[in-house]
């Protein structure tokens, strides 16, 4: 299994700050914000990574993380050259991936807990995808789940009138057929190819499966949940919980 960063993105809810560096070499705790999910993959042992940038900070991410080899990992690197969405993004891992099953993160996501056990359960999986879900309070920013108890009815993507409070996660597991459906997805209205497209495809196939995180989490796109990222790696000295 291999891992894939995704940090590209222009962070423009997070100017001025983000004017000067890539959203995702924000410090968070006593860290950059990508050294997170780094430290994820290496704790649940995957060890080949790859990173997903723009050109304007590829340099300064390159910078931070180097070989790997601080991380006791071994990293890639490519460009997005234009900022066309997550799965655009992902698309250019399909070499990278070498048909293996993958785990992707997007790399302003702050969870309190490994994602270990989550890839345990995807690992025993026989096909198809996993994604993770948490209850939140503002359910309309992000890709939201209706359930039915044991499966995944529904995925919206920022709803107005969201069905459920259950937020689909930074974190996606995929098996080789990822690429295949990335390629059959059009853009959205605002000209980006979804991840949510190639989730919903997944989930007309039967494919789909998904965990409910355990403790706190944030996605780090706005100065209220950078400071909530902040607080959650303060709290555990920048430590992933097992």
């Amino acid at each position: 299994m291999k891992g894939i960063i995704l940090a590209g993105g222009q962070g423009t809810r997070l100017a001025p700050l983000t004017e000067v560096t890539n959203k995702h070499l924000l410090p968070v705790g006593k860290e950059p914000m990508i050294w997170h999910p780094v430290k994820q993959l290496v704790q649940a042992n995957i060890l080949d990574i790859l990173i997903i940038t723009s050109n304007t900070h590829m340099g300064d991410v390159v910078n931070s993380l180097g070989s790997g080899k601080r991380f006791g990992c071994e990293f890639t690197y490519r460009v997005q050259e234009n900022p066309k969405g997550i799965a655009d993004a992902l698309s250019l891992g399909e070499k990278f991936a070498q048909g293996q099953n993958i785990v992707v993160l997007l790399a302003d996501n702050i969870f309190e807990y490994s994602i270990r056990p989550h890839i345990g359960a995807f690992l025993e999986q026989e096909i198809g995808a996993r994604v993770l879900l948490k209850e939140v309070g503002d359910p309309d920013r992000f890709a939201v789940a209706a359930l039915d108890e044991k499966k995944i009815m529904e995925i919206e993507e920022k709803p107005t009138k969201p069905k459920t409070n259950y937020a689909v996660v930074g974190c996606y597991m995929y098996d080789s057929q990822v690429f295949e459906l990335i390629r059959k997805i059009n853009p959205s209205l605002r000209g980006e190819l979804e991840i949510t497209n190639v989730n919903e495809l997944y989930l007309k196939q039967g494919q789909l499966q998904f965990s409910f995180i355990k403790g706190r989490w944030a996605d780090a796109g706005t100065f209220d949940s950078l400071y909530e990222a902040n607080r959650i790696l303060l709290s555990t000295n920048n430590n992933i919980i097992e």
